[in-house]
C-alpha cells in the first residue's frame, strides 16, 4: 500500500483493473486502518475516476452477499455527505411507493457525516437488519419493501465503516453505496450531491440494461429538495426539473432541514407518514417518490405521479406499510 499511496499522492490514477483489486484486498482485510484512512482521503482531494469508479463497482458487486430476489423492483438511494442535515427524505419515499403498491429493494447504511443516514433511522425503530432469505422475501412478499444494511452484504463496506465513522466526512465509499445493491433491481432512482458525480453515474449505468434517475439539486443535494432546480440524468438523456414540474411550490432550505438527533428525525419521519409533518415535508418527499414512479412508468406524467404519492400518504397506506415492515 505504502508504495501505491506514494503514487496516489503524485496523481496516478487507478486502472479499471487496478481499482478492481484493491477493493479485493481491501474486503481482504490486507491493509490497516491508517492505510485505508489515507486512501480514503487521497479522493477528497481528487476527483475519482470513471475507471476506477468502475472498478470498485464491479469488485464489489462480486465479492457482495448474493440476494435471491426478484429483480421487478426499485431501489430509492441517495450518496448522502451533502452536508445538508435534511431528514430521511429517500427512505421515506420508499414507504410511499410501497404504500402505492410498488416493489422495493432499498440497499442503505449508517450515516458516516450525518446525523441519520437510512439505517439510523430503521434501527431506531427497531427493525432488525438481516442476510436472511426468508426474511427478506418475506417483506418483499407481504409488505413490497425489503431493506439490505450495506455493511452486512459487502465485506469492504464493514472493513472501512469505523474508519469513515471516524473521518466523518464524505469519502468515495458514499459514491459507491448506491451504486451497488446486491440485487441489482431493473430500477433505480438515485441521488448524488453535485452534477460532477451525477455524470460519473450517468456514464456508469448508460450500459448497465437498468432504467435508471440520477437527480441533484443544484443547491447541493443529493435528491430533489424543491429549494432549486434539479439536474437529471436518465436513459434518454438529462433535463432540468423545477419545482412547478410536479405543481409543488419552491421551498426553503430551512423547510426540509432534519433535526439534531436521530429522535428528532424519528419524529419527523412519523410525522409524515400520520399526516402530521409541515406541507413542506411532505411535499419534497411527494416529489422524490414521484420521479421513482416516473422511472418506472416513464410515460406518466409527474403531475400525476405526485397525485399516487399523495394518494398513498393521506390512505395512510405507506404508514401501513411501514408498520408491516417493523413487524416482520
Amino acid at each position: 500500500m505504502k508504495k501505491l499511496l506514494n503514487l496516489l499522492f503524485e496523481n496516478y490514477t487507478l486502472s479499471e483493473e487496478e481499482a478492481y483489486q484493491i477493493m479485493v484486498e481491501i474486503s481482504e482485510e490486507k491493509y490497516s486502518d491508517v492505510e485505508i484512512a489515507s486512501f480514503l482521503t487521497i479522493f477528497n482531494m481528487r476527483n475519482i475516476t470513471l475507471d476506477e469508479l468502475k472498478g470498485y463497482r464491479r469488485a464489489l458487486l462480486d465479492l457482495c452477499v448474493k440476494v435471491d430476489l426478484p429483480k421487478q423492483a426499485i431501489d430509492v438511494v441517495g450518496t448522502g455527505g451533502d452536508g445538508k442535515d435534511t431528514f430521511n427524505i429517500s427512505t421515506l419515499s420508499c414507504f410511499v411507493l410501497a404504500g402505492a403498491g410498488e416493489k422495493i429493494i432499498k440497499q442503505g447504511n449508517y450515516g458516516a457525516s450525518s446525523v441519520s443516514g437510512s439505517s439510523n433511522m430503521l434501527d431506531s425503530f427497531g427493525y432488525t437488519f438481516s442476510t436472511d432469505q426468508n426474511k427478506l422475501k418475506r417483506e418483499f412478499d407481504e409488505v413490497g419493501l425489503t431493506f439490505l444494511h450495506a455493511p452486512l452484504f459487502h465485506p469492504a463496506l464493514a472493513k472501512v465503516a469505523p474508519i469513515r465513522k471516524g473521518l466523518a466526512v464524505k469519502t468515495f465509499f458514499n459514491l459507491m453505496g448506491p451504486l451497488v445493491n446486491p440485487v441489482q433491481p431493473n430500477f433505480q432512482n438515485l441521488g448524488t450531491y453535485d452534477v460532477k458525480t451525477a455524470r460519473l453515474y450517468h456514464y456508469v449505468m448508460q450500459n448497465s440494461g437498468v432504467q435508471y434517475s440520477i437527480s441533484t439539486a443544484l443547491a447541493g443535494y443529493d435528491e430533489i429538495s424543491l429549494t432549486s432546480p434539479t439536474k437529471v440524468y436518465n436513459n434518454s438523456g438529462e433535463f432540468i426539473l423545477e419545482s412547478h414540474d410536479f405543481g409543488l411550490t419552491t421551498l426553503s432550505p430551512d423547510d426540509i432541514k432534519g433535526g439534531n438527533s436521530i429522535e428528532e428525525n424519528s419524529k419527523i419521519f412519523l410525522n409524515v407518514l400520520d399526516g402530521t409533518s409541515t406541507k413542506a415535508q411532505k411535499d419534497v418527499v411527494l416529489a422524490n417518490t414521484a420521479l421513482a414512479l416516473k422511472t418506472i412508468y416513464p410515460t406518466k406524467d409527474l403531475i400525476e405521479c405526485v397525485a399516487i404519492a399523495n394518494e398513498s400518504l393521506e390512505s395512510k397506506k405507506a404508514l401501513n406499510a411501514f408498520k408491516k415492515l417493523m413487524n416482520k
